[in-house]
């Protein structure tokens, strides 16, 4: 039996149109018996206007710049990248494609190669004219022992807050963005 429970099944197709998507809570790391995804869920205000920090994130290149476990990241076209990541030390490669992006609202992605299957999605709310609050969420299903013991320590929910910090000090330092894609992509 299937249950459709997050992010990644927007792209099972038994789930199409079912996904829990993102639930407005500021920090969650969950795991269902069904399945051994978690689900991490964090959020910061950042105070620079939607446009900014929507835009600085469409930036994907920037990404190791404040993604303190990103070594590189290359933008391959509008929808494909493919990731250079160290985790607990151990340096790994995956690509990953943009499953739906929406200007100043959300992009959402699921990785298409790599040993960890995840998938993810970045919301923006405007607070007012010069605040903004960024949420992520992310659905992966760690693989061995250390990752499945940091998911139940909630390592993964740590870094992504930690992240999410990083980003917030970046963009607030610049004052805008580097760049920015305006693209859509539709789900």
């Amino acid at each position: 039996m299937s249950r459709c429970i997050g992010l990644l099944d927007r792209v099972n197709p038994l789930c199409h149109g079912q996904s829990a998507g993102l639930t407005g809570i500021d920090t969650e790391n969950t795991e269902t018996e069904e399945q051994n995804m978690v689900q991490i869920i964090e959020t910061v205000d950042v105070e620079v206007p939607v446009r900014a920090a929507y835009d600085q994130w469409t930036q994907f290149e920037s990404f190791p710049e404040f993604l303190e476990e990103v070594v590189s990241l290359t933008q391959v076209d509008d929808t494909n990248t493919h990731w250079k990541v160290k985790v607990g030390g151990t340096e790994r490669e995956f690509d990953a494609v943009i499953t739906e992006q929406h200007p100043d609202e959300r992009v959402a992605w699921t990785s298409t190669g790599g040993e960890t299957e995840h998938a993810g999605a970045v919301t923006f709310h405007k607070l007012d004219d010069a605040s903004t609050r960024v949420t992520v969420q992310i659905d992966w299903e760690p693989e061995g022992f250390v990752e499945k013991a940091g998911s139940m320590l909630g390592v993964g929910s740590h870094a992504v807050k930690k992240d999410l910090q990083n980003f917030k000090e970046f963009i607030e330092a610049r004052g805008s963005e580097t760049g920015a894609w305006r693209g859509d992509v539709e789900a």
